[in-house]
């Protein structure tokens, strides 16, 4: 049986599942201190991923996201909106919030998301 039968998924945005390289780093911390990731899944509004490391909620992070239609990542701060630990290893998964990127970046995420979602139709 279906635990999540009837549920509605309120989020807002598309969300792709994908596995993009990411690299992230604490907004409060050295610029020397930057972790590679990849995402889980993607969307206008934030991204999901996985870490080793336990972020706390509402921690700001800036994030480098690689898009395969783009040479250079683009770039967003985001702030961690829920975080759970992986019952199979030691990573955690995180939710993330985009808190503030240029209009070119999000349009490029929106873009991004969109084709791949219409092209698997």
């Amino acid at each position: 049986m279906d635990k999540f039968k009837g549920l509605e998924d309120k989020r807002r945005h598309n969300r792709l599942e994908s596995t993009l390289p990411l690299r992230y780093k604490n907004l409060k911390t050295p610029a020397n201190s930057v972790t590679g990731s990849l995402t889980r899944n993607i969307s206008e509004g934030g991204v999901c991923f996985e870490s080793s490391e336990f972020i706390s909620l509402a921690c700001r992070l800036v994030l480098e996201i690689n898009l395969p239609t783009l040479p250079k990542p683009i770039k967003a701060i985001s702030k961690v909106a829920w975080i759970r630990k992986l019952p199979t290893n030691d990573l955690y998964e995180l939710g993330n919030q985009f808190l503030d990127m240029t209009k070119e970046d999000k349009a490029h995420i929106t873009n991004f998301v969109n084709n791949v979602l219409d092209t698997n139709l």
